[in-house]
């Protein structure tokens, strides 16, 4: 591989991790052709890229980002390396999980996962990735939170008219019969 090339990958690489707030660092040793493919796929159908590059390169353009939140990434960089990039910080790790129950393996293996700043380093951080809530979830469960009391007080006054409502209704009657 040419310098040039390798200068390419670098830029192209640095732009992803400019992009995506969220990228995995998976293992894909010992993957068949067959077994990366259908990850890729599996990637292309979630929205999440995968991007395959030596781990030289990789460290090279995080380091160019001169950013010191990526320096707990770096120990991560060894034997083959699959980058998996997403918006959503949990999709990757959904990927992850189904793709080794459907082929009964251990593999790919999570080697860190950088998430909105946060390093998980380790495959045992993997279902705990799965469980984390996207930021739509969250917005969704605070307007929930929101909601309900103000639903209480409706549902109160509403029955609180009501009762008053029927009581009001038969006063007048009661009056009427004297």
């Amino acid at each position: 591989m040419t310098k040039e090339q390798k200068n390419e990958i670098i830029e192209v690489l640095k732009g992803k991790f400019s992009q995506y707030n969220n990228f995995y660092v998976t293992n894909t040793e010992s993957l068949t052709v067959e077994q990366v493919s259908k990850l890729r796929r599996a990637c292309f159908s979630k929205n999440v890229e995968m991007k395959v590059a030596k781990n030289t390169l990789i460290k090279k353009a995080l380091e160019a980002l001169g950013n010191e939140q990526y320096n707990g990434m770096f120990d991560s960089l060894n034997n083959v390396t699959a980058l998996m990039f997403s918006e959503n910080p949990k999709e990757p790790a959904l990927i992850l999980s189904s793709f080794r129950q459907d082929s009964k393996g251990e593999k790919p293996e999570l080697k860190a996962a950088f998430i909105n700043g946060d390093i998980y380093a380790g495959d045992n951080n993997l279902v705990a990735l799965t469980k984390i809530k996207t930021k739509n979830e969250l917005i969704g469960e605070v307007i929930g939170l929101l909601q309900s009391p103000a639903k209480r007080v409706l549902a109160a006054l509403l029955h609180h008219h009501e009762q008053a409502g029927n009581g009001g209704a038969e006063a007048p009657a009661e009056a009427a019969a004297e």
